[in-house]
């Protein structure tokens, strides 16, 4: 397939876990976290084409290995990184990517909230290449809204990434989406 008929999705997944840990003020379950099949689902729906769904993990602990094997059967290519205590790897790994993929065709999403990743993902706009990120809207840096094009997404309500009952989190909510049934 050529690799413009592909979007990359790049998920910073400690970025994710310490903010799902925020809003339900706990370290999350394994039941509590996302459905990782299902944002990649999400991310092909919406962008009209496979995806190429890279995970990007800090593993200083070593590798969690019943996690890889979830993420391989999610359809996801597991990055496990590790280096000195003071480097962010997943952040480190993830600009890294998203400039490799300034040569390369295809559409570009990332799942995180860390604004350390604005400035490259401004780099990939333009040219016909769809940008998008997926995150907890009310935690995304606000920075990301000064990338041309960029098109957001909240992991919850857009993408259904969770089971059972809505997250306790508080955001805005426009009129036209207020249902009062979710808060009796």
């Amino acid at each position: 397939m050529p690799e413009g008929d592909l979007v990359y999705l790049l998920v910073d997944g400690e970025n994710i876990d310490r903010t799902l840990g925020q809003i339900l003020e706990a370290k999350p379950k394994p039941e509590q976290r996302p459905r990782w099949e299902r944002v990649r689902g999400f991310a092909e729906r919406t962008f009209g084409r496979p995806a190429r769904a890279l995970f990007f993990l800090n593993a200083w602990r070593g590798l969690p290995g019943t996690f890889i094997q979830a993420l391989r059967i999610a359809g996801y290519v597991p990055i496990p990184l590790s280096g000195a205590p003071d480097q962010k790897v997943v952040d480190i790994a993830m600009i890294r990517t998203l400039e490799a993929l300034a040569a390369r065709k295809g559409d570009v999403a990332i799942v995180s909230h860390d604004a350390d990743f604005r400035e490259a993902l401004a780099g990939l706009a333009g040219g016909g290449r769809r940008l998008g990120v997926l995150a907890f809207r009310e935690y995304l840096g606000g920075d990301y809204v000064e990338v041309p094009g960029l098109e957001v997404f909240d992991l919850e309500d857009d993408a259904n990434a969770f089971d059972g009952a809505p997250l306790p989190r508080v955001r805005v909510i426009p009129i036209d989406q207020f249902d009062p049934n979710r808060y009796l």
